[in-house]
């Protein structure tokens, strides 16, 4: 342990991560780590920071003071270098979660009508019918009720254009760009994953106001 104390270690915190009830986290599975060393590395990957207690509840955040405080009390002398996010948090689960194929035919189901009937109501707003009717009336010089050659093809026009907006044919990806339910749902998740670690943090405050500064590990 000697030879390690004047070393370097860089580390990076992940923004979230999953374990078991009652696990112990070690420094390797919260953490990117970098050391001059192989075998300091590895010991480090090792060092155990928090273990998951039943009162602690389904969402710990693990905070990089309290990780430079845990490497500390093994390498006194160790210089710490971190970057990224200063909290990492922790999910507890059990069990995987099963798909509910029920919920999602439901949710679908009402996707595809709900999306359907705004589309529908969008274009009775706008008087898109009279507007088709309208511009096969310019083209051809005579005007009829029922436009079906201009309107099926517009028909199958908005499906395809909702297929290139979001970058999918089911499974089929046409190029690696995101597309913006994709763009939405990652910053969805960010603002879930700074609101958690910001109450979690305030919880933990107020823990250790009323207890006098205690430790909540």
């Amino acid at each position: 342990m000697g030879a390690f104390s004047h070393s370097v270690l860089y580390l990076r915190l992940k923004k979230r991560i999953y374990i078991r009830s009652s696990h112990t986290v070690t420094l390797g599975q919260v953490a990117r780590l970098m050391t001059d060393d192989d075998e300091l590395e590895r010991e480090l990957k090792d060092l155990p920071l928090y273990k998951h207690k039943e009162h602690d509840g389904n969402r710990v955040v693990v905070d990089l003071l309290q990780i430079v405080k845990s490497i500390r009390k093994t390498y006194p002398e160790m210089t710490v270098e971190a970057y990224g996010d200063p909290q990492v948090l922790l999910m507890i689960a059990d069990k995987p979660m099963k798909p509910r194929y029920a919920l999602l035919a439901v949710a679908w189901l009402l996707l595809f009508f709900g999306a359907g009937l705004a589309i529908m109501n969008f274009h009775t707003d706008v008087s898109m019918k009279e507007v088709h009717i309208r511009i096969v009336e310019l083209i051809t010089g005579e005007r009829t009720e029922h436009p079906l050659w201009f309107q099926i093809p517009y028909s199958f026009g908005v499906g395809l254009g909702m297929v290139l907006f979001f970058n999918h044919l089911f499974r089929k990806r046409f190029n690696e760009e995101p597309n913006p339910l994709e763009v939405e749902l990652f910053m969805y998740q960010e603002n879930i994953n700074e609101y958690v670690i910001a109450d979690e943090m305030r919880k933990k405050a107020d823990y250790d106001q009323i207890h006098g500064g205690g430790s909540h590990e």
